[in-house]
């Protein structure tokens, strides 16, 4: 056996506080050797499983938190009950309030039944101020978002508007919800056809200063007006009136629908016709479309407004819901046009329903199925038998929450809906929507907006695109020149220099991305946009300059070159490359006015089509090149520089030149040590976030055009975290963002492993 024999330590050696059997004995020396070694390697196997562990833990959490919105929506039955006060009439419309604990019956006869929700207990009862020489002809709601108003029509050419409201109270610390009804006009009934006519059909929109009706007669389409306007001393308020005839035949309308903000006016017959009237001037209302909707043996059989008014939504004959928008058409003028079509079921569709905050909707149909919607994701939700008996009438609480159903046996039925995230769908995540107002479908995204009415827009691909783009042009700058310097660092460069240049390029990488963020938007994106003829003629100047050179170098006398040392060529190539970059900016401006006329901007605008943007991917891919440099230099240069010896020197003895020895034998030694660093590189420049959030512009467009922005998924969750609410659909969604790229660079690097792995096993050989 035998040992190592140690010199003597200090004594403020560490070895000095160990007992002296452990000091004097070479045996237990090794041992406690071997125990710091076992010691060692247990805690690098715990700090990998640990990071593992944790890369782990990550996954799960980032699937716990995205799993909601892909559970399907449920309906609950809460309760069933008969129909409150039923003795009182037909039921024309349901209504219920937030809390889902008071819901209203209106009926034919004028009366409106207030009834708790979950029991159907009559809360209160209230007529409407009908008088008692007319009976009611028709009746309308108005938008639920403009307080929820109605009107009713009466047979003597007069009507009523009236406004239900919940007061809330809390006595003893409890809540109470009182229901009344509200008058917007006056108790006193409006007339609205002076010759007394019936009203058939009626229409309404109540908000803040203009009311507006339209009514059709046996004979006629009224529109009518009413225009607040506040006396500056009284506190009363009087009312403008306006009134016009439409030219359109009253006979052929079926339904009437004004938009909630009194602008647009849509009148639908049941053989499809649909008319389009702009009433945004009241006192002359235009016809601006009239075209059929409907194909030849179908017939339309319910219509509402989808949430925001932007939509129609048509019912028909053959259990078809299909939604039609206000595009510009190829002359840039409004058209409607057909966007999507849910297929509700094969008998007709009874009635539609809008959700009040959402882009869902609600179907009844005539096999007594009710079937909610989404429009935007394109998803059946839920489509349920509530029950044996068709149904009459149905709402959605505001919140959507809660489904009240009357049925034709004269049962009403209370559900708890549970459906919270209704706007996401693999479509909606990944493929192209058409979306309200856009004139043809796209990838879009666009999650907030100040407007309730707002339609998100959560596509990921303009992300994912965005993201892979910044990579792409990052790494088109950052690959040639990391793998050509630490080629020529590597082998080529003298020691003395290797010395200095590898530690200052690593010292690169330690450089915080928000610094170089900074600058990329405040001083490079600027001077790019300045100087961008100076940027291309930089890449063709340059290169230029540094072949000029070395020609120039090669035909001086062999006892000028052999002044510099070996490896020291580089030096050289300095002040080259920097009188270089000068000339280009300098004759940058001469040529660009020659050539171009002008500035280059304007040429690719005029010529070529192509628009610029001041904060574009050419600034991200040189700012985000800049960082991914030193790492994959650093690692290729490793690789390069540990080829064995011996491989070189055999090459060189058998008569290869240094630069086939390069391209045969250590590149493709190092080739595995190069594809990692390729590839740590692409994951840097993947998920990097403050240069990207500060040098793009941060918008989520999908152009391959190098002068455009873009907006990739680790700015996009940078960006938005901060704002959405927690656990609602947008926070989720940024959280599935967060977990595709996570997927992406997992799979990426294990792609990239299993490569290297067998480029090491092919050319280990060597």
């Amino acid at each position: 056996m035998f040992y190592l024999k140690f010199p003597r330590l200090s004594q403020t050696s560490t070895l000095r506080k160990q007992p002296a059997d452990i000091k004097n004995a070479p045996g237990a020396y090794a041992k406690w050797r071997l125990l710091k070694d076992s010691w060692a390697r247990y805690g690098v196997i715990g700090g990998g499983l640990a990071v593992i562990v944790a890369v782990v833990l990550i996954f799960f959490y980032l699937l716990y938190v995205v799993f909601p919105l892909f559970i399907p929506a449920a309906v609950e039955p809460v309760s069933q009950f008969d129909v409150p006060e039923k003795a009182l009439g037909k039921t024309l419309l349901l209504a219920i309030e937030e809390q889902n604990e008071v819901a209203g019956r209106f009926t034919d006869s004028g009366q409106v039944v207030f009834f708790e929700a979950a029991t159907g207990k009559t809360v209160s009862i209230q007529a409407v101020a009908i008088p008692e020489d007319a009976h009611i002809i028709s009746f309308a709601q108005g938008s639920p978002i403009n307080e929820g108003a109605v009107i009713y029509g009466l047979s003597d050419g007069r009507a009523v508007i009236v406004k239900q409201q919940y007061k809330i109270t809390y006595p003893d610390n409890k809540r109470v919800i009182t229901p009344s009804l509200e008058y917007p006009l006056g108790e006193q009934p409006l007339i609205l056809d002076e010759a007394g006519a019936a009203l058939e059909k009626i229409a309404v929109q109540v908000g803040e200063d203009t009311t507006t009706i339209v009514v059709k007669t046996a004979d006629k389409i009224r529109l009518t007006s009413f225009e607040k306007v506040q006396a500056l001393f009284a506190e009363e308020a009087s009312f403008n009136r306006t009134d016009s005839v439409l030219d359109i035949p009253a006979v052929e309308v079926a339904d009437i629908l004004i938009d909630k903000e009194g602008r647009k006016l849509y009148l639908v017959s049941s053989d499809g016709q649909l008319s389009f009237v702009d009433i945004s001037n009241q006192g002359s209302p235009a016809i601006k479309q009239k075209q059929n909707i409907m194909e030849t043996g179908k017939t339309i059989t319910s219509t509402a407004f989808l949430n925001g008014d932007l939509s129609l939504m048509i019912g028909d004959s053959t259990g078809l819901v299909s939604q039609w928008s206000m595009v510009k058409d190829g002359l840039n003028r409004p058209a409607m046009q057909k966007i999507r079509v849910f297929k509700v079921s094969d008998r007709p569709v009874l009635a539609i329903n809008s959700e009040q905050r959402r882009k869902g909707f609600i179907t009844m149909d005539a096999d007594g199925y009710i079937g909610i919607y989404h429009s935007t994701a394109e998803r059946e939700l839920i489509k349920e038998r509530l029950s044996t008996s068709l149904p009459v009438a149905a709402v959605i609480s505001p919140r959507a929450n809660a489904l009240l159903v009357q049925s034709e046996n004269g049962k009403m039925h209370f559900w708890h809906v549970e459906n919270k995230h209704p706007e996401v769908s693999l479509k909606s995540l990944w493929q192209k929507v058409w979306y309200e107002s856009y004139p043809k479908p796209a990838y879009i995204w666009q999650s907030s907006s100040a407007s309730s009415d707002f339609e998100p827009k959560y596509s990921l691909t303009p992300l994912v695109f965005g993201t892979l783009k910044a990579a792409f042009y990052a790494m088109l700058l950052a690959i040639p020149l990391a793998l050509m310097g630490a080629i020529y660092t590597a082998y080529f460069m003298a020691p003395g220099m290797r010395q200095y240049v590898k530690p200052t390029i690593e010292l690169m990488g330690a450089l915080p991305t928000v610094i170089l963020g900074f600058l990329a938007g405040l001083w490079l994106a600027p001077f790019m946009e300045k100087h961008l003829s100076g940027v291309f003629f930089l890449l063709i100047i340059v290169p230029l300059g540094v072949m000029l050179f070395a020609f120039l170098w090669q035909t001086l006398p062999k006892t000028i070159q052999q002044k510099l040392p070996e490896g020291w060529d580089a030096a050289l190539l300095i002040p080259v490359i920097l009188l270089s970059g000068w000339f280009a900016f300098a004759v940058s401006v001469p040529l660009e006015a020659l050539l171009f006329h002008g500035t280059l901007r304007d040429w690719f605008k005029t010529e070529l089509g192509i628009g610029y943007d001041q904060r574009n991917a050419m600034v991200v891919g040189v700012a985000m090149g800049f960082a991914v440099i030193p790492t994959i230099f650093s690692i290729a240069e490793d690789a390069i520089f540990s080829v064995p010896k011996h491989l070189t020197v055999g090459s060189l003895a058998l008569g290869a030149t240094t630069w086939q020895t390069v391209t045969r034998v250590v590149l493709f030694t190092a080739s595995p040590g190069i594809f990692s660093a390729i590839m740590i590189g692409f994951g840097r420049a993947v998920g990097e976030t403050m240069i990207v959030l500060m040098a793009t512009g941060n918008t989520p467009v999908m152009d391959l055009s190098i002068f455009q922005g873009l907006r990739t998924l680790a700015a996009n969750i940078a960006v938005e975290m901060p704002e959405t609410e927690v656990n609602s659909t947008h926070y989720r969604v940024l959280f599935l963002a967060a977990l595709v790229l996570f997927m992406f660079t997992f799979v990426f690097n294990t792609l990239a492993e299993v490569i290297r792995q067998r480029l090491r096993e092919k050319y280990s050989s060597l």
